[in-house]
């Protein structure tokens, strides 16, 4: 190969590692519920406006409280759950506009997802080794033998003995049911990994174990992943960069290098806040009032009722979307962004 061919192949090369796994853009998600009157319905704004990418080799997390939107957000990247509104592009291909075959082969064996509780994902009725090879089954990769070859290879991967095969779930540790999972979205080798929660249901002895394993495997495999958690410091450590939540709105993205002294959105500022770090001294910050209903959010800005810096400008007006940075990337979602020394933010009261 000549130099110019090999210097076309580097480019084409680096151009497919730069393009987005997948991409969302500007996904929203309605949900009809009954509402107070007999007859009467309301709507939840469960996820609204998301736009998110993630490439080969690259881990996002995301980031937010209880009912922020994080769990929907996982289910719409694959596939789980259709947009009310919006495009889902996997490799360059709307995912919506596939037709269902299509969508089952080329994305579906593409995706593996890794769920908050194993002892609830897992068919606690058949053997560890019929779990790993369901995928195969259902989706006709190999024959027997070699279906069987690729249980032994996936259980020696995420580090299951042997001994493990003919074991159901419930004869199994959590940490071990996990590796199971983890086992599992990885059977049809996927090019994405979505992890929503998938050390909160473990005891914290296990956990580091399981984070550290979804690392090694990341990086191995070069996957893309989408890591989803409650716990800031677990995101920050996992993850490239972190998109923060707030009632089912991507609010900042930040990259994880940056964090703490770098986060700009005050909700983000609170979450770290909130899970100090041993390496970092973070000023903790108190927030006041509930989390606001997603059927009838407040205007503007949904953080501002809970928010130190809220004016009546952020009452009027979602905020648009700014790029603080572009490489890397770092938007935001506010009209009074905070910085490392601002003094305004609020103390604890003692």
């Amino acid at each position: 190969m000549s130099a110019v061919q090999t210097g076309a192949a580097t480019l084409a090369g680096d151009q497919d590692q730069r393009r987005p796994v997948l991409e969302l853009k500007n996904i929203h998600v309605r949900h009809s519920i009954k509402g107070l009157s007999l007859f009467g319905k309301e709507t939840v704004f469960a996820l609204t406006g998301a736009n998110l990418s993630v490439s080969a080799g690259e881990t996002v997390g995301i980031v937010g409280e209880s009912g922020c939107g994080k769990s929907t957000l996982a289910k719409a990247i694959v596939g789980l759950q259709k947009p009310s509104d919006g495009e889902i592009y996997f490799n360059g291909a709307s995912l919506w506009d596939m037709s269902a075959d299509r969508r089952r082969t080329e994305f579906g064996r593409n995706v593996g997802m890794i769920f908050q509780d194993p002892s609830t994902a897992l068919n606690r009725r058949l053997a560890i080794r019929r779990i790993l090879r369901d995928p195969l089954d259902v989706h006709g990769i190999g024959d027997g033998a070699s279906r069987d070859r690729r249980v032994r290879e996936l259980m020696n991967l995420v580090g299951l003995p042997e001994s493990a095969a003919d074991a159901l779930p419930t004869q199994l540790s959590g940490g071990q049911r996990q590796r199971v999972a983890i086992g599992r979205a990885l059977a049809l080798g996927p090019s994405l990994l979505v992890a929503d929660e998938p050390t909160s249901a473990l005891d914290v002895s296990v956990r580091a174990q399981i984070l550290n394993l979804l690392l090694k495997l990341q990086k191995e495999m070069n996957l893309a992943m989408i890591f989803i958690s409650h716990d800031i410091q677990t995101v920050r450590r996992m993850s490239d960069r972190i998109a923060t939540m707030y009632l089912g709105r991507i609010v900042e993205e930040v990259p994880s290098a940056l964090t703490p002294e770098g986060v700009a959105h005050p909700y983000t500022k609170a979450l770290l806040s909130a899970t100090p770090s041993i390496l970092d001294e973070i000023n903790p910050i108190s927030l006041e009032g509930p989390v606001p209903s997603a059927v009838r959010p407040p205007s503007g800005c949904p953080f501002r009722t809970r928010c130190w810096k809220a004016s009546s400008e952020c009452a009027q007006e979602m905020p648009p979307v700014s790029v603080l940075s572009q490489e890397p990337l770092h938007t935001l979602r506010c009209f009074h962004p905070v910085n490392s020394g601002d003094a305004s933010a609020p103390t604890p009261s003692i």
